[in-house]
């Protein structure tokens, strides 16, 4: 990971998103970490991409649907909640499950 002075940044900035577009940098201002710059094409897995890239027509209303149909289920008793770390164990059963029938 690149680290760049915010000065830096400022004086070659075309320099600084090109940088960017190959790999996170990290701004510094008196030498302590005050930003991160990074691509689309990083950010595209994180959450924080869903402020800034357009999500196809409807997904609100489908994950609006989900999320309701899922609290439904709790409340009638139909699906249980886990703990965390169950949640997750579970999780990873099924991909390991997965994994070993495409093997």
């Amino acid at each position: 990971m690149k680290v760049m002075t915010a000065r830096d940044a400022k004086n070659h900035f075309g320099e600084f998103l090109d940088s960017a577009r190959r790999e996170p940098v990290v701004v510094t201002k008196n030498d302590r970490p005050v930003g991160i710059m990074l691509s689309l094409e990083d950010a595209k897995d994180t959450l924080f991409a869903d402020f800034f890239i357009d999500k196809e027509s409807g997904h609100e209303e489908w994950l609006f649907g989900k999320v309701t149909n899922t609290l439904d289920r709790v409340a009638s008793g139909a699906t249980a909640l886990h703990e965390h770390g169950d949640a997750l164990a579970l999780i990873k059963g099924r991909l390991e499950a997965r994994l070993r029938k495409s093997a």
